[in-house]
């Protein structure tokens, strides 16, 4: 049993929030702290009227290092759940180690002024977090995070050797919006108008974002959709500890609605992330967008239909090419039902809380900054079966499943 501090409360930390009370054999004791404490308070009374279990709150700005260091001596938790916006995991990781407390996040640092989606900031912390003996567990959501699992879990089950990694992520949801995104926008936005990267013949290969498109047909009638590539920051840790593999791609699926508003909205300058004078003080364009768009915390309700967000990967098993797939599938509506959020933020939000319980449980405790791919699969694995994510594998004929 263990104390935990949640930081952030978005859609994310909310579904953080309500997976982790869920366990208070594990979870003992939750704070949810945010800059605004009346979103904590709100979600501690949706746990409260569901699960009949009461949980602090608290307000902190995450940006003041000082202040999220007196949070922590305060509520002294064992771990960090840091669900804050990325430009803030350098302050809470330093809070952290001044506190002497574990830390845990679900996507990389991004500085505030460039889109710029890499693990060298929080690396660069590898001999701190060792020295202090102290564990930071990076991209513990599900793409960073359960993806990377999948593809451990595969290398260690079915390959000698992975060659080809294709991580697929599609949201089959309807929200009935023109235009809205999932997650924060002004993050959204960020990723998918960032420049493409992709691995192959031992480097990275940049080319225009979306660039290149694809029709994918889930399994399980999810339905057909168009892939585009772009870049996600996983692909950077998994070349990394994956040396042989010789191509890594990430595609995400978009509706033309979508796609259409954001070339619009690009066009004009709204998705800009440099300040602009405007009547007589600094705004940017994309942070004012953010504020007209729906909050996606709001848009549980509405949502209608299914992800499908999976790894397929090539290798080689016995001398032989193999090919195989792990691949999650996610209700909308049923993930509303159990904690009043749509499937985006629960598919982010559940691994996070399963990360913290393989740390507290002492499953996986290291000393050091770690990726997910660097521990052992299975356990997390085993947990996402058991706390609404669960799994398939699908392998060529000839080849015998685990």
């Amino acid at each position: 049993m263990a104390k935990v501090l949640i930081i952030g409360a978005g859609g994310v930390g909310q579904v953080v929030a309500h997976k982790c009370a869920q366990l208070p054999a594990v979870f003992s004791d939750i704070t949810l702290a945010s800059r605004t404490e009346s979103k904590c308070k709100l979600i501690a009374q949706q746990i409260l009227e569901k699960q009949g279990r009461h949980i602090s709150t608290a307000g902190v700005d995450a940006d003041n290092v000082p202040e999220l260091v007196a949070l922590i001596r305060r509520i002294q938790p064992a771990l960090v759940i840091n669900v804050a916006l990325p430009y803030q995991d350098l302050h809470i990781m330093d809070a952290c180690l001044e506190t002497g407390v574990h830390y845990l996040d679900t996507a990389n640092y991004e500085p505030l002024d460039t889109a710029r989606f890499e693990y060298k900031w929080q690396w660069a912390y590898q001999e701190r977090f060792r020295k202090a003996g102290l564990m930071a567990l990076l991209g513990s959501g599900f793409d960073p995070g359960a993806t990377n699992v999948f593809t451990a879990y595969l290398k260690k089950h079915y390959f000698d050797e992975i060659h080809e990694l294709d991580i697929i992520d599609v949201n089959g949801g309807n929200h009935g919006y023109p235009f809205a995104t999932n997650f924060n926008p002004e993050i959204n936005i960020r990723e998918v108008t960032a420049e493409c990267r992709h691995w192959e013949h031992g480097q990275f290969i940049t080319t225009a974002p979306m660039s290149l498109k694809q029709s994918f047909t889930c399994t399980d009638g999810v339905g057909t959709y168009n892939l585009y590539r772009l870049y996600h920051e996983e692909l950077e840790s998994l070349v990394r500890h994956f040396p042989t593999l010789k191509k890594a791609q990430f595609w995400m699926s978009f509706g033309d609605s979508y796609l259409k508003h954001l070339e619009v909205l690009g066009n004009v300058g709204m998705t800009r992330i440099d300040p602009v004078e405007f009547q007589g003080q600094q705004i940017v364009p994309i942070q004012f967008l953010k504020a007209l768009l729906p909050d996606p915390a709001s848009l549980g309700p509405r949502t209608r239909g299914k992800t499908w967000i999976g790894c397929h990967i090539r290798g080689v098993k016995d001398g032989k090419e193999r090919r195989a797939v792990v691949y999650n599938i996610c209700d909308h509506q049923a993930c509303y039902r159990e904690v009043l959020s749509q499937a985006i933020s629960y598919t982010t939000g559940v691994p996070a809380m399963i990360g913290a319980k393989m740390m507290l449980e002492g499953k996986w405790q290291a000393p050091g900054v770690w990726n997910m791919e660097q521990m052992d699969p299975d356990p997390f694995m085993a947990d996402m079966n058991k706390h609404g994510l669960p799994w398939s594998v699908i392998v060529e004929p000839g080849f015998t499943l685990v």
